[in-house]
């Protein structure tokens, strides 16, 4: 069964310094944060090292989940142009750079997407993710494809297709349930993947109706679990089937709540997120 024990992802409130949020994470009950690589960059431009950021982290009970993300990986990414979004950011993202940045920190894993509207043939992206892999388990590391539904691994199907071409057996999957839901994935295909390939989990709710513009709902739209129309019982539901033991972080970008203060706001989220997981096992 899924962990109870909840993370709170790091993007919503990146413009929070990291040490800062450390603190109102504890006391609203996570028991750890993942990170951005240039969370722990920035810090260590400052004159921080590695360790004394893993130790501001232990000092408050806290676990680093995951690392988020690799983004410069596919052969054909290197040839992107600037006109894609944020093109400048995702090839500083490289598998080199972040693996090594998330074995100073002690990740158990490292998050990978495709956000530059590249399509890979599954081979071009099974081999480019096996090579991957094998440098993360050289630094005893686990890596997660993360599909997103405007990206080139737009859904689950084709995600897995990957994951099981690779053959690597620290490769796996991350599963966001605003993904999973706007991607129009199968909650069966879900159940059937044997949960150890799932390797991590976020968790957020959504209004029924998708909007024009999905990444921009996705980065200014997204809902406290429990407070959209997502199936997120029946997700919790297909991801206990699958015998998945994977952590549950929190993930909602949205334009309302970014503006208020993160105590508060990330108090609730870990409340509602207990509440679904909860009603989800009651109804079973």
């Amino acid at each position: 069964m899924l962990s109870t024990q909840f993370g709170l992802a790091a993007p919503p409130f990146s413009h929070v310094p990291l040490l800062d949020r450390l603190a109102p994470a504890r006391d609203a009950g996570f028991s750890g944060l993942s990170l951005m690589p240039r969370d722990v960059w920035a810090l260590e431009a400052e004159g921080m090292h590695a360790a004394e950021i893993r130790t501001r982290f232990a000092d408050q009970g806290l676990r680093v989940m995951e690392m988020d993300c690799i983004a410069c990986w596919l052969p054909s990414h290197r040839s992107v142009g600037d006109d894609v979004p944020m093109a400048a950011l995702l090839r500083t993202l490289t598998p080199e750079r972040v693996i090594e940045t998330a074995a100073r920190m002690d990740a158990p894993s490292i998050t990978v997407v495709e956000m530059m509207g590249v399509i890979p043939s599954l081979d071009e992206a099974a081999e480019a993710f096996a090579q991957l892999c094998d440098m993360a388990a050289d630094q005893g590391l686990k890596a997660h494809i993360e599909f997103l539904p405007f990206g080139g691994i737009p859904a689950l199907d084709r995600a897995w297709a990957i994951v099981q071409a690779a053959g690597r057996s620290n490769g796996g999957l991350l599963l966001d349930s605003w993904h999973f839901f706007r991607s129009g994935s199968s909650l069966e295909l879900l159940a059937s993947i044997p949960g150890t390939r799932i390797l991590s989990v976020q968790i957020n709710d959504a209004p029924a109706q998708p909007g024009k513009d999905l990444l921009h709902e996705t980065m200014t739209r997204r809902l406290v679990p429990g407070e959209g129309d997502l199936d997120l019982t029946g997700f919790v539901r297909a991801l206990d089937a699958t015998g998945c033991t994977a952590s549950v972080s929190v993930e909602i970008f949205s334009a309302e709540t970014s503006s208020q203060p993160m105590a508060e706001t990330i108090r609730h989220w870990a409340g509602a997120t207990r509440a679904i997981i909860d009603r989800a096992r009651d109804q079973v």
